[in-house]
């Protein structure tokens, strides 16, 4: 058999339980869309053509609220940045065919998990990236569709229960790597209070949604960083090592 096909196959394979789980959260989404005031197709038509999960759910938010341009583009960066390293990061395993206009396709479908999975590969083709693109990208698209179609069809009190299903994922991505890394639980803690802060405390609750999640996100990044560094020096002496 073609080895571009068995390797699409391979990509295939390995991206549905992408695929499945985007289906879920991207319902979610449809659900959060609706809400806000988009119409099925232009929360259908979002997801086909950003596929940033965080960066989708912030905007949506401050769509209905005239002249917040600035606080969207600077919320996307601060959300969306990750992908640039992620990016970096696979750049420096692709194959050489993996050139040119298929690197800025790679730039588009990079998400968080479809980086997890290849990372782990040695070298990463382009028929095997777009194998694990493909069900991901269908998945995400289909979960907003079916969660924006449902969200003019279901009765308000159905849509609101459903809308809490956003917090138990974003639980659900953070909780496991707080067990993991005891410093993600002082992050997650001063973010919780500065975002409670510029709910409730007169003036700077004035702020605007973009530029507070931005603050929430950097100062709390930056506390943590400071105060529990990450150790480089076995993965420094790792590296020597193996270069002998």
């Amino acid at each position: 058999m073609n080895k571009t096909i068995v390797n699409y196959k391979r990509g295939l394979l390995a991206g549905i339980p992408i695929a499945l789980g985007y289906l879920s959260v991207s319902f979610t989404f449809g659900i959060i869309a609706i809400k806000y005031g988009l119409t099925i197709w232009e929360a259908t038509l979002i997801s086909m053509t950003t596929l940033t999960s965080a960066g989708q759910f912030a905007g949506v938010q401050m769509m209905p609220i005239p002249g917040l341009w600035l606080d969207m583009l600077i919320s996307q960066l601060t959300i969306n940045v990750r992908y640039s390293f992620m990016s970096i990061a696979l750049s420096q395993k692709l194959d050489k065919k993996f050139s040119g206009i298929w690197r800025w396709l790679l730039g588009f479908f990079i998400t968080d998990e479809i980086f997890a999975v290849g990372i782990s590969e040695e070298t990463i083709t382009r028929s095997f990236f777009f194998g694990l693109s493909t069900l991901p990208a269908i998945g995400w698209t289909l979960g907003t569709f079916l969660g924006a179609f449902l969200g003019n069809v279901l009765p308000s009190s159905v849509m609101s229960a459903l809308g809490l299903a956003i917090y138990g994922m974003f639980v659900a991505i953070v909780v496991p790597e707080m067990k993991k890394e005891k410093p993600i639980i002082l992050a997650v803690i001063i973010a919780a209070l500065l975002s409670t802060a510029f709910t409730y405390v007169p003036y700077i609750k004035e702020v605007s949604v973009g530029i507070s999640v931005s603050i929430c996100a950097i100062v709390s990044a930056v506390i943590v960083a400071i105060l529990h560094p990450v150790d480089d020096t076995n993965n420094t002496q790792t590296a020597e090592g193996g270069a002998v």
